[in-house]
């Protein structure tokens, strides 16, 4: 009689260092090295651009694209290929035209969660008829938001000003029109929907899956909890387990189970990684719930603290320093100043200051004004002493 095999206990999954998954999630941020790659496609290719400011789009595009000019990027504003809305994590991000009609519907349940929390100042407003008023507001011209609440408190005079105004940025999908973010130009916040400023509706709210294997082509390999804390979602693991027979999987040093996608490159830990100037609030800053792969433990809080953020300097792809941009006047240089978060050495400082003089070649007047440019490092300061 045969004797009967015990079935074979499944594989251990590959444990990934955090150097391992850093170089897979640069290679998949366009920063190992920059690529012919147009905006729209980067932009496309990044579920998006952090965009709480005007200018860090541009900074984080020229970190990634070979022969990037900030007009590139106007002019997609301006065309209205690409535009400025509130998504993931409930911030303001530059997406395309086509993301912001499917992304938005789909991250609707943490506006919901802001919503609520703004609830004891709308007590008495019907939120349906809000929501008419402020799409009927803002379509028949763009309105800053003290327009907005200006219009909604003459309907509830009792409730709180900042609540109605909120109550309509969660409930529509509320575009920045341009010149707003329009490099080169100003303008004050001024928002209309995204339909009437595209002429088209938003999708119906689409599941989740699609979405999942963007994120993980653009951020991967990475956990349930990491995708969750990048969109400000709840809830993925049944898309996670939907996908699961076609995707690949990991451990990380702590056990924790990390998702990819099958033909995704995974480099080796040893790539060398180019310096790269980052703008506050990269992607790749915050595009995971555990940032180890990019932010040393010891640097965590280094780059900013709650809204105030600092640009930083990824050297051997890490964090490891930060740094400012300083317009010159009256004829003095432009200057960036990098703070070291380490000592460098003298090759990596040679380096970083040939990137930050590429950056204001590109990114400011100074190189086509006359006044030149400047690089000066800070001194050090040993933060885990002080």
């Amino acid at each position: 009689m045969p004797v009967k095999k015990k079935p074979s206990a499944a594989a251990p999954a590959t444990v990934l260092t955090p150097r391992a998954l850093g170089r897979a999630t640069l290679e998949r941020q366009l920063l190992l090295r920059r690529t012919a790659m147009s905006a729209k496609d980067a932009v496309r290719h990044l579920v998006g651009l952090q965009a709480q400011n005007t200018k860090p789009p541009y900074y984080q595009l020229f970190a990634r694209l070979e022969g990037f000019q900030p007009a590139e990027l106007a002019g997609l504003m301006e065309s209205r290929d690409v535009l400025r809305i509130v998504t993931l994590r409930s911030t303001i991000h530059t997406h395309t035209a086509d993301d912001a009609l499917t992304l938005r519907p789909l991250v609707q349940e943490a506006r919901d969660r802001e919503l609520r929390i703004f609830r004891k100042g709308l007590v008495g407003v019907d939120l349906d008829r809000l929501q008419d008023l402020s799409r009927a507001y803002v379509e028949e011209a763009p309105r800053t938001p003290k327009e907005i609440r200006a219009h909604l408190l003459a309907e509830w005079p009792d409730a709180d000003p900042q609540a109605l105004s909120t109550a309509a940025r969660c409930l529509l999908p509320l575009v920045q029109v341009t010149p707003r973010g329009v490099w080169g130009k100003s303008g004050q916040v001024a928002l209309t929907t995204a339909e009437h400023w595209l002429g088209r509706p938003s999708a119906p709210v689409p599941a989740p899956d699609a979405t999942v294997l963007r994120y993980l082509a653009a951020f991967g390999p990475a956990s349930v909890r990491d995708m969750q804390s990048w969109a400000g979602l709840t809830r993925l693991r049944e898309a996670f387990e939907r996908l699961r027979p076609q995707l690949v999987t990991f451990r990380d040093e702590n056990g924790v189970e990390l998702f990819d996608l099958p033909d995704a490159p995974r480099p080796d830990e040893d790539t060398p990684a180019p310096p790269r100037f980052l703008p506050e609030f990269d992607n790749v800053l915050l595009g995971h719930a555990d940032r180890t792969r990019v932010i040393p433990p010891r640097f965590k809080g280094r780059n900013g603290v709650g809204n105030q953020a600092y640009g930083s300097v990824l050297v051997d792809g890490f964090l490891t320093a930060i740094w400012r941009l300083e317009p010159g006047g009256a004829g003095a240089p432009t200057t960036v100043t990098v703070q070291e978060l380490r000592p460098f050495t003298a090759t990596e400082r040679d380096e970083v200051t040939d990137e930050a003089v590429a950056l204001l070649s590109v990114m400011t007047t100074a190189m086509t004004d006359g006044r030149g440019h400047d690089v000066r490092f800070a001194p050090f300061i040993d933060f885990d002493n002080n």
